[in-house]
C-alpha cells in the first residue's frame, strides 16, 4: 500500500470525522431544538435533528439507515484499500473516496452513540451529556444534528404562473452539516475530476503484478 495516499486518505477521514464532532457537540450544548442564529442574512446555525439521510431527509426506518451507513462505510474503506494499492489512481480520487467516506461515518456517531449519551429537552432546554444509557434513546437510534442554513434568496411566484401563483420560493432550505457538506464535496469532485475512473475499466487493465502490490 502507498503510504503517501493511505496517510492522505487517514488525515482527510480523521479531520472531517473530528471537525463534525466538534460543531455538533457544540450545537448540541449551546442551542435549544429549533433555534435559530443569523450570523448572516444569508446564512444561518439553525439547530435541527432529523431520522434520515444527508439534508434531512427520510429514507426506511432508523435502524435500518444506521446499518445501512455502517456498511456503506466498511465498503468505501474497503475501496480506498484498493485506490491506495494501486498506482494508476491519482491521490486526489483518494481523497474524494476518503471525504464521501468521512461524511458517511460523521453522521454514523450521532445514530449509534447521541441517544445514549444526550438528553433531548424541550425548547427552550439545552440538552446536556448523561451518563450512558440515560440518553432519550437507545444504541443505534440516535437523531442526526444538522446546523447550516443558508437562505440564499426567496421570491413569490407572480399571479400568472399556474399551479404556483403566490406561493413563495425560497433557496436553499435543506439544513445539513458538516458530514454531508464532506460528502456533497467529494461527489462533485469524483465526478467533475474522476469520473473516468468510475467504470472501473482503469483495475481491469492493469497488470497483475501490479494489482498485487
Amino acid at each position: 500500500m502507498k503510504i503517501s495516499k493511505a496517510w492522505i486518505a487517514c488525515a482527510v477521514i480523521v479531520l472531517v470525522i473530528v471537525i463534525d464532532q466538534i460543531i455538533k457537540i457544540w450545537v448540541k450544548t449551546h442551542m435549544y431544538w429549533s433555534e435559530d442564529i443569523e450570523v448572516f442574512s444569508w446564512f444561518h446555525l439553525r439547530f435541527v435533528q432529523n431520522n434520515g439521510m444527508a439534508f434531512g431527509m427520510e429514507l426506511g426506518s432508523k435502524l435500518f439507515l444506521t446499518l445501512f451507513r455502517i456498511v456503506a462505510v466498511a465498503v468505501l474503506i474497503w475501496v480506498i484499500c484498493r485506490l491506495c494499492r494501486n498506482d494508476r489512481f491519482p491521490s486526489g480520487l483518494v481523497a474524494a473516496v476518503a471525504l464521501i467516506t468521512a461524511g458517511a461515518a460523521g453522521n454514523i456517531f450521532d445514530c449509534v452513540f447521541y441517544g445514549e449519551i444526550f438528553s433531548n429537552p424541550y425548547p427552550p432546554e439545552i440538552a446536556q451529556f448523561v451518563p450512558w444509557g440515560q440518553g432519550y434513546s437507545s444504541l443505534f437510534h440516535g437523531l442526526v444534528v444538522d446546523m447550516f442554513y443558508f437562505p440564499l434568496f426567496s421570491f413569490v411566484w407572480p399571479d400568472w404562473m399556474p399551479f404556483l401563483a403566490g406561493r413563495t420560493f425560497s433557496f436553499f432550505d435543506p439544513v445539513f452539516n458538516f458530514a454531508d457538506a464532506a460528502i456533497t464535496v467529494g461527489m462533485a469532485v469524483l465526478i467533475i475530476f474522476y469520473s473516468k475512473y468510475l467504470g472501473g475499466s482503469h483495475d481491469k487493465a492493469l497488470p497483475a503484478d501490479n494489482q498485487q502490490q
